[in-house]
């Protein structure tokens, strides 16, 4: 809030105007002998417009009361009286006017300002609230999908059928991820996570998860994905990185796995690359039956974009491209 549109308190005000309105006698006084004839207001309208700015409109009227009658007493001829005549008249109606203005316009602007600054205060006390609940719901959420996964993967347990029990445990695994990535989306303050350092924490535990000893290193990504495509993208990361850990190395070898995330043209790329053993000759990741695959396509056409898989000078190189969303 703006000075001008903070009070003063009454007595600072009103002492503020017999200040304003002295020190403008005494300016006045001291000129007198350089100002010309027909100038017996020139240092008192500043001194009204700065008591009224600071300390509102009632210190302002005294100020200009005290102003006038002091201008009227010593600079408005025949001097040293309160004498009316027409020319009086004409000089004191100029001067209540020009101050009832300043005065009127002054108090507006303060009032204005209040208003809007209470505006402000109110506007920004509403933006904290939807952030909170923002971020209180995105914590729920998160939780119950990581409660969902962990249900999915207790009920496995009682799954006689060794295929319905790996599905039931890829599934909860799934979720999990998701909840996982809902909760690495943002930071502690509700800000957006730059995809880089997001992704970086969710390959660090997928790989410690998997028992991986391979370099993994992550570039680009400096800004935060768009928050509606910032699930799909993951996951696409992720399941190319599992993908590679379980099928492009030999046990208990050593590999370098690296994910970027580019800018081309109008497009961003997300590219995950290992230096593994490469896919089979012929295999073609569209006919694939392997449900992470289809899972990466169901999320490459999600976000309106392509993915390719190809093996490019003794790397595997899983590449999305898609267009940025509006807004």
């Amino acid at each position: 809030m703006s000075r001008a549109s903070t009070p003063l308190p009454a007595a600072w005000g009103y002492a503020l105007a017999v200040a304003a309105a002295g020190g403008a006698f005494g300016v006045r006084l001291a000129l007198n002998s350089w100002f010309p004839p027909g100038f017996p207001y020139l240092t008192f309208f500043p001194a009204i417009v700065l008591t009224a700015y600071f300390a509102g409109r009632g210190p302002g009227i005294l100020c200009a009361a005290l102003s006038g009658l002091c201008a009227w007493y010593f600079f408005i001829p025949p001097y040293d009286s309160f004498h009316v005549d027409f020319a009086t008249t004409v000089a004191i109606t100029f001067y209540v006017f020009v101050a009832a203005v300043d005065i009127f316009f002054i108090d507006g602007m303060r009032k204005a300002m209040r208003h809007l600054s209470r505006e402000r205060e109110a506007q920004a006390q509403l933006a904290r609230s939807r952030d909170l609940l923002y971020r209180e719901m995105h914590h729920r959420v998160s939780n119950n999908l990581q409660m969902v996964g962990a249900l999915l993967r207790l009920q496995s347990a009682g799954m006689k059928d060794e295929d319905a029990r790996h599905a039931l445990v890829e599934a909860g695994g799934r979720i999990e991820t998701i909840a996982k990535i809902q909760r690495q989306l943002h930071d502690q303050t509700g800000e957006p996570t730059p995809f880089r350092a997001f992704a970086e924490a969710l390959l660090d535990d997928a790989g410690q998860a998997f028992g991986a000893r391979h370099a993994i290193r992550v570039e680009g990504g400096e800004d935060p994905l768009h928050p509606e495509q910032a699930t799909p993208v993951t996951l696409v990361m992720l399941e190319c990185f599992n993908n590679a850990l379980e099928h492009a190395f030999a046990a208990g070898s050593d590999g370098r796995i690296v994910v970027a995330l580019d800018q081309e043209g109008d497009s961003h790329v997300l590219t995950i690359r290992d230096n593994g053993a490469g896919p089979p000759a012929g295999f073609e990741p569209a006919a694939s039956p392997s449900l992470g695959l289809r899972i990466v396509h169901a999320m490459a056409r999600q976000l309106g974009g392509a993915f390719t898989m190809a093996r490019v000078d003794g790397w595997t190189v899983c590449r999305l491209s898609y267009a940025p969303a509006a807004g």
